[in-house]
């Protein structure tokens, strides 16, 4: 069956346009080590792509501790992946070309991430790239963050294209199971450590990184 016209092109931010998610998976470790909670790296992949109240609560569930703050242990967590990224952060392979890419051939091009504000600000400015972005849509203050698709189709809905016409590019498990619950077309560009993993068969398409998608766009023409 041939898949439905793309007509907007909509990327997560974590993983997929910064090389962000190191600086998570450490602001995540310290803080949580910092509480009493002995996580490893392998521990902290368990929560990619979920909002950073969810990463909370998650570890509060699992091992709970003293004096549970949501709020500010979320907020902790984020000031240092802020900070992170205004000191080294830095672009995707492929990430500008691509952008450039997606404009010239007309498409609309989406930002939806589960990031709060700040970190999409940061990130923005940190890659000079806001300008590429006709609409940027972030789960921060929803009622649920990925893997409901609730952020993909306010994204869909900001840029005028049905969910069907939008290809979702992630770097997540939780991601790809929003965009797929939200009836979008999708590519898996896992970290490369993460590429052989069979879970990635959800995505319709896979990429090494985003200096593949140009070619792969133009093969869809």
């Amino acid at each position: 069956m041939t898949s439905p016209q793309l007509k907007a092109i909509i990327f997560d931010m974590d993983g997929i346009l910064i090389d962000s998610e190191p600086s998570w998976q450490k602001a995540e470790f310290q803080t949580m080590k910092a509480l009493g909670l002995q996580l490893s790296y392998e521990d902290t992949l368990q929560t990619t792509g979920l909002r950073i109240d969810q990463v909370v609560s998650f570890w509060y569930q699992r091992f709970p501790w003293d004096n549970y703050d949501n709020t500010a242990t979320a907020k902790a967590i984020v000031d240092q992946v802020v900070s992170f990224i205004e000191a080294d952060g830095a672009a995707m392979e492929g990430v500008l070309t691509a952008l450039e890419f997606c404009q010239n051939q007309g498409y609309k091009i989406g930002l939806a991430t589960s990031s709060s504000s700040a970190i999409i600000e940061a990130v923005l400015n940190k890659l000079s790239i806001s300008k590429y972005f006709d609409a940027i849509q972030s789960a921060e203050h929803l009622a649920y963050g990925k893997p409901h698709p609730e952020v993909y189709l306010n994204c869909a809905a900001d840029l005028g294209i049905s969910p069907e016409n939008c290809l979702a590019i992630e770097d997540s498990f939780n991601g790809l199971v929003a965009a797929r619950a939200a009836n979008m077309q999708t590519i898996a560009i896992p970290e490369k450590e993460q590429q052989d993993n069979p879970k990635w068969i959800i995505a319709h398409h896979q990429l090494a990184d985003l200096t593949e998608l140009p070619s792969f766009l133009d093969s869809r023409i």
